[in-house]
């Protein structure tokens, strides 16, 4: 199929999983600036990039894609990784503004509407929570040799890369739809790369495990649902099982200060 050029500010990062074609891939989504809607790009084996492709979040970005064969989903784009260029970045001044005025518009009134939306393919979204509450779960290990033989694969690529340490825990949000009183509440995976990277990273400095754990919710809920913040969750679903949403990132912009006028 024909490639198009896509320009996209990236909002959301999911963790990497190995890959047998790939060793490794992300799935990464975000606003695309021609239209304002939600884009899914994938695959991406992000850590396979030359230096000058590894964008942040936040990062908009120039690639070519198309649509895949597969999947339907209607956000879904296959991309040429050799094509990913970084443009700029969009930093946080005046209290976020360009952030918002980018990812605000794409706003669905509720999560229980963007479940309603699923039977048109949508899967991606962004909406307000409200009665947020932070789970931590067991996660199963995975397949150790499938794992290995992607891993092992380093002589196909031009850079070998070490297996990322797995995340002996899940993350969970539960909360309700904000303004939405037929919302009965939802319990939604956290699928955020950002959050197994400070596991990782945060492992080595509090050995304890009930204070690492500690200090992940404290970052991820009381940190980023600051009474400071205007807090948002973006959301995405499993392509083989459209009903099921994970939290792909948390938007968090600071909230307006009021002015003499309002």
């Amino acid at each position: 199929m024909k490639l198009v050029t896509k320009t996209v500010l990236i909002t959301v990062k999911a963790p990497p999983n190995p890959s047998k074609k790939y060793q490794e891939t992300n799935c990464c989504a975000g606003i695309e600036i021609d239209t304002g809607k939600w884009i899914r790009l994938y695959p991406i084996p992000f850590r396979l990039l030359n230096d000058y492709q590894q964008f942040p979040k936040y990062s908009i970005i120039s690639v070519a894609c198309t649509k895949p064969l597969r999947d339907k989903r209607i956000e879904s784009y296959q991309i040429d990784q050799d094509s990913i260029q970084i443009l700029r970045h969009i930093g946080t001044k005046n209290s976020w503004d360009e952030r918002k005025s980018i990812v605000l518009p794409a706003l669905s009134p509720s999560f229980c509407e963007i479940l309603e939306e699923v039977k048109h393919h949508k899967s991606l979204g962004i909406f307000k929570p409200d009665n947020i509450v932070f789970k931590v779960g067991k996660t199963v290990s995975k397949d150790k040799k499938k794992r290995q033989i992607a891993y092992n694969q380093h002589h196909l690529f031009d850079k070998t890369l070490k297996p990322l340490e797995e995340v002996p825990f899940s993350f969970y949000y539960e909360f309700k739809c904000h303004r939405c009183p037929t919302c009965n509440g939802h319990k939604l995976m956290i699928h955020d790369w950002e959050l197994t990277q400070a596991y990782r990273s945060w492992r080595h400095k509090y050995e304890d495990k009930n204070l690492l754990l500690n200090k992940i919710e404290e970052k991820w809920l009381h940190n980023l649902f600051s009474c400071k913040n205007d807090v948002y969750f973006c959301v995405g679903n499993v392509w083989r099982r459209p009903k099921q949403f994970m939290v792909l990132g948390v938007f968090y912009p600071p909230k307006s200060l009021p002015t003499l006028f309002a």
